[in-house]
This record gives structure tokens, C-alpha cells and sequence, in this order.
């Protein structure tokens, strides 16, 4: 690969990190986010195991002698290797067998069972999780503000310029996908949708083996994506798809599905924030439902931004989704977490994020600037609760996310604003 042609990924210095302290690094995620791109980068050798070529001959000769394809400088990159789990084991016993550092970079689009993997790699491969671009990785945000400064209360005021609305729009359809950088909106929403359709009609039957009804699958999925940046409850959405598209569907295909979902990266679930917060106001314990790219709910509702616009209701859920993905990303960066906060008076906070050190930051998203007052509003009646709990552990820092506004500041309540469109790590 040319250096002059890979378009750095936020990833890059944890895959150097990790690839100086384990003897193999396995980067997992969902199909095209980018992994071979940056495994490729990072690697001096490599091997596809789905190429196609002389009758998927790597994949053959894998399930034939995996030590083999171990051959090659390192760090060896092998490319999908789910396709022939063995290959994890025979990766740690070279590990095992050498004690050197940085040796294999694995990729995955896909969590295969445990049967066929007699080892966990614990303390030999070291897992991490790659997602589609940030608005930062696709060059979408300046990058004037940075997260880890803003959650340690440090922001420099700065003005960061118009958001156009329909532009906004169009990157929650297009995605974080880096086909699709440099394509029209109408040319870029057609991958989310193949992505689907290859990942149902393909890749379900491949994790497995085992047939499954891909109408109720589709069905689902469609329910997910009319519950998207909510804490449905699976129950919820049988009701849902009984509701809508007059189907039956029992709760353990349900779960099933969802955990099909989950092992090829469709989905990207927020889990609630608990730790730290002992208060007598209870948090609930449900994860916020998210696909791993708004856009893959913008395909799954045939989104358009014309329909999008005159639906703010559904543009408010996407583009949280949007934030939240970004948030993500960027603070998991620095070792953070991104959960989210929902008690029992109903109260929630749209995203918070964990520092390692144990603080907590509070972050309301809000794609109007005539939504940053009530937003700042309910982050300060929330923080003021807990501050009376005697056993409460308020949050280090209050923030509102935003899309229109144009400029990042600090209220005089102490309140942070920051566009969604000049965040970076």
C-alpha cells in the first residue's frame, strides 16, 4: 500500500499501542468501515482468506494447514479469519510458541461460535473494536474542539462557522462508510443499502450454517430502525412489527436475531451508566438501540432528505444516533466509554462519557440552537439531584451537542455548547 493513499483512521495509535504490548492484534467490525484498509497499513505481509482466486485456494490451503499461512513477515495481516476459525488457535500457539510482540493483525466483520476455537487468546490477542468514520475521520469536522480537552473542562471559545442543515442531512444518510466519501447523496445511499441486503442474505447463513427466515429478520431489523437512539424493549418491538406489518414473531426469534445482529456488527447498543451514581434515584437498566451507522436506519426507513426534513422528529433520532456514534469513537480513543443516562422519574441524559479515571461527563444532543436552553436546562436539574444524594456523584462536566449552532462556548451556568461539526478525539 502507498502511505500517500490511506486516509488515517482514529484507530491507527491503538493499533500501534496494542501491537507493541500483544503478540496479535484482531480488529473487528462491521463490513466495510475500513479494517482491511488499516490492517493493510499496519501490516508487512498478508493473506485474504476470501479471495477468490484459484477457487478460494487461501481459504483451502487455511483448512488444510493454518500454521501455513502464518508464513510471511509481521506483522501478518489475515484477512477475515472467521471464515476458518482454527486459524485463532493456531495464531495464539504461534504466539505462545515465540513470545514476540506485534506478530498477526486479524480481521473480522463477524463473531463466529466458540466451536472450533479451543482458546480464548486471553493475553495473546488483544480485541479491538473499528467503526464507519467519524465526521472527523471523513474530514466532515474541523476538529477545533477536542473531547478529551472538553471532559477535562478545558474549551477555548471559538467560532466554528454555519451548519447547513440539508448538509447535515445528507451525512447521516451517507454514513461513516469510506466508499462512499466523494459520492452524491443519491449515489451514497445505495451502499447502506446493499450492505443489508449482503450482510441478510449472505453473511446470516455463513456465521453458522444455519437457515433462518430472512423475512423476519428484515422485519425486524425495520423495527429497529423505527426505534432507533430508544430503549425499546423486545417486547416492544413484536408489538411494533405486529402493529405495522401485521407479522408474528415470538420473543426467543427475537432475541436470537438480535444476537445474530450483534456477532456481524449490524448493531452498536448504548449500555446504561450505573457506576458511580449509588443514588437514590434509581437508573434504569436498558441499552439505548443503535445500528453501528445512522445510516443503515436511514436505508432500512428509505430515508431521503426531503423526507427527512419534513419529519424532524425522525431527523432529531438519527442525528443523535449520528452524535453518538462519533462520541463513541472518540472517546474510547482515550480510554473512555460512552453509555446513557435514564432513571426511574424518567429523567434521561443522551449520552455520557466515563473517564478512566472514574469521572463522569453529561452531554445532551440537540440538532436546533433553539434546543440548547432546555437541553442545558435538564442537565442542570439532573446534576443538582444527585449533588443532594449524599451518596451521588455528579457530573465533572455538562455539555449540549449540537448541529446548527455555530460556535462552541462555555455558559455563564457553566454549561458547555459544541457542534457536532468541529469535534475530534
Amino acid at each position: 500500500m502507498k502511505e500517500s493513499e490511506y486516509r488515517p483512521r482514529i484507530i491507527d495509535r491503538q493499533v500501534d499501542e496494542y501491537l507493541s504490548a500483544f503478540g496479535a492484534v484482531c480488529i473487528e467490525g462491521p463490513k466495510w468501515c475500513g479494517k482491511t484498509w488499516t490492517s493493510a497499513f499496519h501490516s508487512k505481509s498478508e493473506i485474504y482468506i476470501g479471495d477468490p482466486a484459484g477457487n478460494f485456494q487461501n481459504r483451502q490451503l487455511a483448512e488444510l494447514s493454518p500454521e501455513l499461512v502464518l508464513e510471511g513477515d509481521t506483522p501478518r495481516l489475515i484477512d477475515e479469519w472467521q471464515e476458518v476459525p482454527p486459524l485463532w488457535d493456531a495464531v495464539r500457539y504461534r504466539v505462545d510458541k515465540t513470545h514476540e510482540k506485534g506478530q498477526f493483525i486479524l480481521t473480522g466483520s463477524a463473531t463466529p461460535n466458540h466451536k472450533g476455537i479451543l482458546h480464548s487468546g486471553a493475553g495473546r490477542i488483544a480485541r479491538l473494536r473499528m467503526r464507519p468514520m467519524s465526521l472527523y475521520e471523513s474530514g466532515d469536522s474541523s476538529g477545533k474542539i477536542s473531547l478529551y480537552d472538553l471532559c477535562h473542562g478545558n474549551l477555548v471559545s471559538a467560532m466554528t462557522g454555519d451548519v447547513n442543515l440539508k448538509k447535515l442531512i445528507e451525512l447521516i444518510i451517507r454514513g461513516g462508510w469510506p466508499g462512499s466519501l466523494g459520492l452524491s447523496v443519491q449515489q451514497a445511499s445505495l451502499l447502506p443499502t446493499e450492505y443489508l441486503n449482503a450482510v441478510i442474505d449472505d453473511d446470516v447463513y455463513r456465521i453458522d450454517g444455519v437457515k433462518r427466515d430472512t423475512t423476519k429478520m428484515r422485519l425486524l431489523l425495520r423495527s429497529l430502525a423505527r426505534n432507533e437512539s430508544t430503549t425499546v424493549t423486545n417486547k416492544t418491538l413484536i408489538r411494533d412489527i405486529k402493529a405495522i406489518d401485521d407479522e408474528d414473531i415470538d420473543g426467543d426469534t427475537v432475541s436470537s436475531y438480535l444476537d445474530i445482529f450483534k456477532r456481524l456488527f449490524l448493531t452498536d447498543n448504548q449500555p446504561p451508566f450505573s457506576t458511580g451514581i449509588r443514588s437514590s434515584v434509581r437508573i434504569k437498566q436498558a441499552e439505548k438501540r443503535h445500528f453501528s451507522d445512522p445510516s443503515l436506519a436511514c436505508a432500512l426507513l428509505r430515508a431521503t432528505p426531503e423526507s427527512l426534513l419534513n419529519d424532524l422528529e425522525t431527523l432529531g433520532f438519527v442525528f443523535e444516533a449520528l452524535c453518538e456514534r462519533d462520541l463513541k469513537i472518540y472517546a474510547e480513543s482515550f480510554g473512555a466509554s460512552l453509555y446513557h443516562y435514564q432513571d426511574y422519574r424518567n429523567q434521561e441524559i443522551d449520552a455520557v462519557i466515563e473517564l478512566p479515571e472514574g469521572d463522569w461527563c453529561a452531554f445532551e444532543i440537540k440538532l436546533g440552537a433553539n434546543q440548547i436552553e432546555a437541553a442545558a436546562a435538564n442537565l442542570l436539574t439532573i446534576k443538582k439531584q444527585i449533588e443532594e444524594d449524599p451518596k451521588g456523584k455528579p457530573p465533572a462536566v455538562l455539555c449540549v451537542v449540537c448541529g446548527m449552532s455555530n460556535a462552541a462556548y462555555r455558559r455563564p451556568d457553566g454549561v458547555f455548547v459544541v457542534p457536532i461539526t468541529a469535534l475530534k478525539m
